[in-house]
């Protein structure tokens, strides 16, 4: 990011045209989660990071957004830029009498608008460790997040995190969303830093270029729309890919219908759905009518069917245990792999060595753990060593999915919230990958916009529906993936 600046305004780019599209794109990210406007609480450094704050705040306040300022410093010391920024903002007269702010909270309170905090305190140049008056000023922004439900968004890192090596202060802001500005700074997407950073939001710079190769990349709405090209006018079903899920077993049955339903909701041509036949009749009853459920006595002649993707393993159990391994090493097409088939393959991992077609596994950690012990190895340490072992495509799942591959750069989910920590997400997203699959999608990449149209069907359930964290289920997700798609597009 430093040295992209340098390059720009080597170029003659102005400072201050970078911090005005940094701050549209703050409040751009604001409203896309919350659209209806409310009070929005700025606490703007005295640098440039509380410059991008104050455009984001007057862009806010254009929009309706009664605007709150806090500053820890004196005008005089803040940057010339940053003054300047303040000015506009200041202009605007306060909000009146403490008699109607007091009306404004209570109107706030019923209509359910939102208030929201801006961390615009420190930026990438700041270390680890906070002083006063900064130290205050984080104290209390996770005070009011605290005690008044405030949705804080950090200006491109939250204050008192390490942008290189995600160390944090003991007072470091937590927020819910961290707006990073050009590209994801790596202390963002580091295990520890996690709670402190939320959901990562990247507002792109035109200006900002950078070289050479990336070993992490955050995969981001704009930079995964080129992967799902418009259909033809002229398409039909059998260019879109027909997916066998082989999933279901006795009291499982509904994994078997959310993996078929997150394939026919992304894209899939066909989709069939096989399940033992002690369990065909409440497969058959419960599956969309848009799914062909079949019956097989034996999972042995799965492999000669003529399909172009498996899904194999949601709620499958293990009493076909060998059958499921014959397929996933001798089927010839792409498969995701999630699961009880991801517990069936831990028993002989082996044989991931020589599968005969490109594999993607899908694992929550307690599923890692049986894949390859991780001992005291990160996240993206147990990705990068499972993916040097195997020739396979890994997703491990969690608040921060991780995608990879061998000889392709590590990729961080941006999309997701805590609401999605619920039974059933992971068979959605078993579909998902494979019906993009289906469609010509690489398993790296069906993987990456996979775990990203999930994650954003979650957040339109609740910021844009009526869901809540602890309401969520699956099938608000597959209700909003059409939306999803439509947004990243757009």
């Amino acid at each position: 990011m430093r040295e992209a600046e340098e390059a720009a305004f080597a170029r003659g780019i102005e400072v201050e045209a970078l911090m005005d599209e940094a701050g549209a794109g703050v409040a751009r990210a604001v409203e896309k989660f919350f659209p209806r406007a409310g009070r929005c609480v700025v606490y703007a450094g005295k640098g440039h990071n509380g410059g991008d704050a104050l455009v984001a705040a007057e862009c806010l306040r254009r929009s309706g957004w009664e605007i709150d300022l806090r500053l820890p410093f004196a005008e005089a010391d803040c940057s010339e830029l940053t003054r300047k920024k303040l000015a506009v903002v200041a202009a605007v007269p306060a909000a009146g009498t403490a008699d109607t702010a007091m009306k404004e909270r209570d109107k706030r309170a019923s209509t359910g608008s939102p208030l929201v905090i801006l961390d615009g305190l420190l930026g990438i140049g700041a270390g680890t460790l906070l002083r006063e008056p900064i130290r205050a000023a984080a104290t209390e922004i996770n005070r009011l997040r605290r005690e008044q439900n405030a949705f804080v968004f950090a200006v491109d890192l939250p204050t008192g995190l390490n942008g290189d090596t995600g160390e944090t202060d003991p007072d470091c802001v937590i927020a819910d969303f961290t707006v990073t500005i050009g590209f994801a700074k790596h202390g963002l997407i580091a295990d520890a830093a996690l709670e402190c950073v939320g959901r990562i939001e990247v507002v792109p710079l035109a200006e900002l270029v950078v070289g050479g190769v990336r070993n992490d990349i955050a995969a981001a709405g704009h930079s995964l729309a080129a992967l799902i090209p418009r259909r033809k006018f002229g398409s039909y079903k059998n260019l879109f890919g027909r997916i066998a899920v082989v999933a279901g077993s006795k009291g499982f049955v509904g994994a078997a219908i959310m993996t078929a339903s997150g394939a026919l909701r992304s894209g899939a041509g066909l989709v069939e759905l096989f399940v033992s036949e002690d369990i065909y009749e409440i497969a058959v009853g419960a599956a969309p009518p848009e799914v062909m459920v079949k019956s097989t006595r034996t999972y042995r002649d799965l492999v000669d069917e003529k399909v172009d993707v498996w899904a194999v393993g949601p709620g499958l159990g293990k009493a076909h245990a060998a059958r499921i391994r014959d397929l996933i090493a001798y089927a010839e097409q792409p498969m995701v792999v999630d699961a009880d088939g991801l517990n069936i393959l831990a028993e002989d991992i082996a044989i991931l060595k020589n599968c005969r077609g490109p594999r993607l596994l899908t694992p929550h950690p307690g599923e890692m753990s049986r894949l390859l012990n991780p001992g005291k190895m990160s996240r993206a340490g147990v990705v990068r060593s499972f993916c040097e072992q195997f020739p396979v495509t890994l997703l491990l799942k969690g608040a921060r999915t991780i995608v990879g591959q061998r000889g392709k750069p590590l990729s961080f989910n941006t999309t997701g919230n805590p609401g999605m920590a619920t039974g059933g997400m992971g068979d959605v997203l078993t579909g998902v990958c494979a019906g993009l699959m289906g469609q010509g999608l690489a398993p790296y990449d069906a993987a990456r916009l996979g775990a990203w149209l999930c994650g954003r069907a979650a957040e339109l359930a609740i910021f844009q529906g009526s869901a809540c964290v602890e309401s969520l289920l699956p099938s608000d997700v597959l209700q909003n993936l059409g939306v999803a798609f439509k947004e990243l597009r757009g």
